[in-house]
């Protein structure tokens, strides 16, 4: 049986007043497609309209069609169910490239796969579905499940620029992305270190976007190393970047930068020595992240950095303190940016 649904035939030469018009009175359906026949030779528009109309001509229109009509995950899943389903459905995702990277609850276990399957079809540019499961190991390596697809590097871009990854292998937060769009701003003409790069986050837009005399770039993790080499060469920096593979206590160079990049959290704390040192004699900026509870935030990464900076016979000037992202229940994220001098 055919679909059949209301529309008003209207001169080409007309149309575009009339859906003005129609739009104005709220009888126009934004669901079907305005469309052209042919009636003796001649072309109209059939402009779809969602009931009859005092004074116009309604045609009941043959085989309409439809604007496609986004559903969400839980809206799709339920399609594929004999009843709704009761458990619970991710509501967020992270699009890497042509990946998704996606948490699913153990209470939803069962339905992993017809999750990865309705997430292909939202995303038919994408190719496999991965279930993020935390990370782990002093390199802070994701825990990761191929639940659809196989491929799991890929190259995302980001701020006009390349990263190359395995999302099996090393991670990449999109939460910090305003964090990384601030940096890609700063280091004119400067050089800088980057004490603990990955794959490239803060490094990469830097030299893109801020175009610095130099970066040296410093990564113990092999793995994120060998894609920081290839982020360099996919985006053509490598005049600007010098990746360095090994353990920054004792890679950092001493004294020659304007700026100093600590990116990482956890036991960065245990490097500040090694960051202030890098700085140029008569001063220089340090980004210095910590996962703070939010109890001490920001006393206890003010109280690290002045400690450092006076055993190193420094004065500390604190420019800007702020929030990355929460972190865990109770903890945050945080950049405390300091003048050393």
């Amino acid at each position: 049986m055919m679909n059949m649904e209301k529309a008003v035939v209207t001169p080409i030469s007309e149309a575009e007043k009339m859906r003005k018009e129609l739009r104005e009175k709220g009888y126009l359906d934004l669901e079907r497609k305005i469309r052209t026949i042919n009636i003796d030779g001649n072309d109209f528009l059939e402009i779809p309209v969602t009931s009859d109309i005092e004074g116009m001509n309604i045609i009941e229109q043959q085989d309409p069609q439809y604007y496609r009509k986004w559903k969400s995950l839980g809206e799709r899943i339920d399609d594929d169910l004999q009843e709704p389903y009761s458990g619970p459905i991710p509501s967020g995702w992270q699009i890497l490239g042509d990946i998704i990277v996606v948490s699913i609850d153990e209470k939803s276990e069962d339905i992993k796969n017809l999750i990865a399957k309705k997430l292909l079809e939202m995303y038919p540019q994408c190719n496999t579905v991965v279930r993020d499961l935390g990370i782990e190991g002093q390199f802070r390596q994701p825990k990761r499940e191929i639940i659809a697809g196989s491929q799991t590097e890929t190259i995302h871009k980001e701020n006009s620029c390349l990263f190359k990854l395995d999302v099996t292998k090393v991670m990449f937060s999109k939460g910090n992305l305003y964090e990384k769009k601030l940096m890609s701003n700063i280091g004119s003409d400067e050089v800088i270190v980057d004490m603990f790069a990955g794959i490239g986050y803060f490094s990469i837009p830097i030299a893109v976007h801020a175009k610095p005399e130099k970066i040296y770039s410093i990564e113990l993790n092999p793995e994120s190393y060998a894609y920081l080499v290839e982020n360099v060469r996919l985006n053509k920096l490598s005049d600007t970047v010098e990746a360095l593979n090994g353990d920054c206590t004792f890679l950092t160079p001493k004294g020659i930068a304007d700026r100093v990049l600590m990116g990482y959290v956890g036991t960065t704390h245990h490097y500040l020595k090694q960051g202030i040192r890098a700085l140029k004699p008569g001063g220089g900026m340090l980004h210095y992240h910590e996962t703070t509870p939010e109890k001490l935030l920001f006393d206890r990464p003010l109280s690290r950095i002045k400690n450092a900076a006076v055993k190193e016979g420094k004065k500390v000037e604190i420019k800007e303190c702020r929030k990355v992202k929460k972190y865990s229940p109770g903890v945050w994220h945080v950049v405390i940016d300091a003048w050393i001098y």
